[in-house]
């Protein structure tokens, strides 16, 4: 196999103004290792060293932008302030060094925050409609316009930040039930204004905050919108029934800016549609709707789909990836997006390129414990 997955994974790809060796993308996972919200020289080592293993594109961990409800914890990293941003150049120069690609991801978790939650436990929690994922009321605070206003401001920045220290270019995450996905999804979002309603308002926010980013950076400097279908413990959850509804999301969004989309799934071998007699995973119908370059994620290179346990993540065993460059031959998806295997080893696209297999290491708790 290792002939066939270098002649599929290993060929280039040009994303805007970025040149990415590769077809392989080391997916956002959340870490919590940098204590004050700064990406210390470990965090450095940990992303130069998948670069350094040929991975063409890092996207980070999710970084909190400027806005004080933002985030949830104290050793996340933060995309604001000057230590904080001087971590992420040393991060960027240690990924390019080794020929690599590097993007951030960019993110608000918006009403999934705990009341008290750090960095800054004075602040609110907020969503569209202050109402949890499972549909709770109260949960926090609705979002003013004024609030709003200020959380597409902070993304735009951050944005800026990014072109300004030297990424390749940025992810929004609006996906898995946070802020930008809570406005898309119509459990979350029972506004009575302009940002609410029939599917295609619901994406309004999404493409303010887009067509902010976008008027803040290089006209090549590419913007990525990862979003799911699934939300965080809520993994049955649609913002779209069927091809067409899906169109309606992505429209808007593409019209106002996105470059390429991350569309998240937990397992690419699975169709989105199967009613329509399709087999194409979200990744593939998002492609042959907008266009636009797509990355597609969910269980690669692993025998058991993401599925969270009682002490983090359930662990999983190597798997082939024929059916994914089954998907990729065929033009399905532009790039793949890696998560638990690339977590577990380091050394997983050069394994996967040159034929070393046997080599591969399996998904364990473990990986989760240090940045290996």
């Amino acid at each position: 196999m290792s002939n066939r997955a270098a002649a599929a994974l290993a060929r280039p790809f040009t994303l805007g103004s970025a040149e990415l060796p590769n077809r392989i993308v080391m997916a956002p996972m959340t870490r919590r290792s940098s204590p004050g919200g700064v990406p210390g020289e470990d965090v450095a080592a940990y992303y130069a060293r998948r670069a350094a293993a040929g991975t063409g594109l890092i996207i980070t961990e999710g970084t909190y932008v400027g806005h004080r409800s933002a985030g949830d914890a104290a050793d996340v990293p933060r995309f604001h302030g000057e230590e904080q941003l001087a971590g992420w150049r040393r991060v960027v120069e240690a990924v390019h060094a080794h020929g690599g690609a590097i993007m951030p991801q960019l993110w608000h978790v918006g009403i999934q925050r705990p009341a008290g939650a750090p960095p800054f436990p004075e602040a609110p929690s907020m969503g569209p409609s202050g109402i949890a994922l499972d549909g709770t009321r109260g949960a926090g605070e609705a979002m003013s316009l004024a609030d709003i206003d200020a959380v597409i401001s902070a993304f735009a920045d951050a944005a800026e930040a990014a072109e300004r220290t030297g990424f390749d270019g940025v992810e929004l995450h609006g996906a898995h039930g946070y802020l930008i996905d809570q406005f898309l999804w119509e459990r979350t979002n029972r506004r009575t204004d302009a940002y609410s309603g029939d599917l295609a308002s619901r994406t309004a926010f999404a493409a303010d905050v887009v067509a902010a980013v976008r008027a803040r950076v290089a006209p090549d400097f590419p913007v990525v919108l990862r979003f799911s279908q699934w939300k965080a413990g809520h993994y049955d959850a649609r913002l779209a029934q069927d091809p067409s509804e899906l169109e309606a999301l992505l429209t808007p969004l593409a019209g106002a800016g996105v470059d390429a989309f991350h569309a998240s799934g937990r397992r690419y071998w699975t169709p989105e549609f199967p009613d329509t007699g399709s087999d194409l995973n979200l990744a593939g119908w998002t492609k042959k709707l907008t266009g636009k370059p797509v990355v597609t994620v969910g269980s690669v290179g692993l025998d058991a789909v993401f599925q969270p346990a009682a002490t983090g993540l359930a662990a999983a065993g190597v798997a082939s990836v024929e059916r994914l460059l089954d998907r990729l031959e065929r033009d399905e998806f532009d790039l793949v997006a890696v998560g638990r295997a690339l977590l577990a080893d380091p050394e997983w696209a050069d394994k996967v390129l040159n034929g070393r297999l046997n080599e591969l290491v399996p998904f364990s708790q473990e990986a989760l414990l240090t940045l290996r």
